[in-house]
């Protein structure tokens, strides 16, 4: 219900804005990713790492100027997020005993997802120089999952695609700054867990109860170029004219 919400809200954003003649421009980029985790599996704070990310990051942005200083932007966005647990066997997620043969072994988890993300957010400063403050809530649907094991020196991974390992919508709040030349500095936080404690079943051939992942919490900081559509045309079109211009 609450993504039938936010997708009409955004609608009547965009159709009211458009009728108003506003100042509209699309603006496009991608982003470098540092997150970060808090996991507690069975009363056990899980040791875990920093996750860095490049790829795949895309973010197309819909800009609503009030004035030269008040905006507001919606859009789409794809980005790759998760998180990583290195910890003993028993820590990371696996229903075993201390009889199990890989008990007290280290191992490290990685879950992932590509999201499809639908954000809303405000943004205040000097529009002319490009530089302002934004905050607002973003809606991602976790829609390809993938989980990667290393023991013993050896690599497993398997896909899926809308995986019931994931919650599929998890809601964020973020707050950034951009600065001009189109540079932005972000932080996310996830407001619901990234594992769905509702999945039973197995990993890798080991049974799993997610409902003993007690917080399975994501934050993120980024860093990222966003430029305006005809920025980027301006760009295009004098390398293009250089090029001929060469010949």
């Amino acid at each position: 219900m609450k993504r039938y919400l936010l997708i009409l809200i955004l609608t009547l954003a965009f159709f009211t804005l458009k009728a108003q003649n506003k100042n509209i421009y699309m603006s496009s980029g991608g982003e470098i990713i540092l997150s970060g985790a808090d996991v507690n599996f069975n009363g056990v704070d899980v040791n875990t790492n920093m996750r860095f990310t490049i790829f795949l990051h895309v973010q197309q942005q819909i800009n609503f100027n009030f004035t030269d200083n008040l905006g507001l932007y919606t859009g789409l966005s794809i980005r790759n997020v998760g998180l990583i647990m290195e910890d003993y066997y028993q820590n990371v997620g696996y229903d075993v005993d201390n009889t199990d043969i890989n008990y007290n072994k280290n191992t490290k988890i990685k879950h992932r997802s590509y999201a499809l993300g639908f954000p809303l957010a405000i943004k205040v400063g000097s529009f002319d120089d490009n530089f302002f403050a934004y905050g607002g809530v973003e809606y991602e649907w976790m829609f390809h999952y993938k989980q990667k094991k290393f023991i013993d020196g050896d690599k497993y991974k398997f896909t899926a695609w809308n995986s019931d390992r994931v919650n599929t919508w998890i809601p964020s709040w973020f707050v950034g700054l951009q600065f001009p030349g189109g540079f932005n500095l972000k932080f996310k936080y996830y407001m619901n867990d990234f594992l769905n404690k509702d999945f039973v079943g197995q990993d890798f051939g080991e049974d799993v109860d997610y409902s003993q992942f007690e917080s399975t919490g994501i934050w993120y900081i980024s860093l990222s170029v966003m430029l305006k559509w005809k920025t980027i045309k301006r760009e295009i079109d004098e390398n293009f004219d250089n090029k001929v211009a060469y010949r």
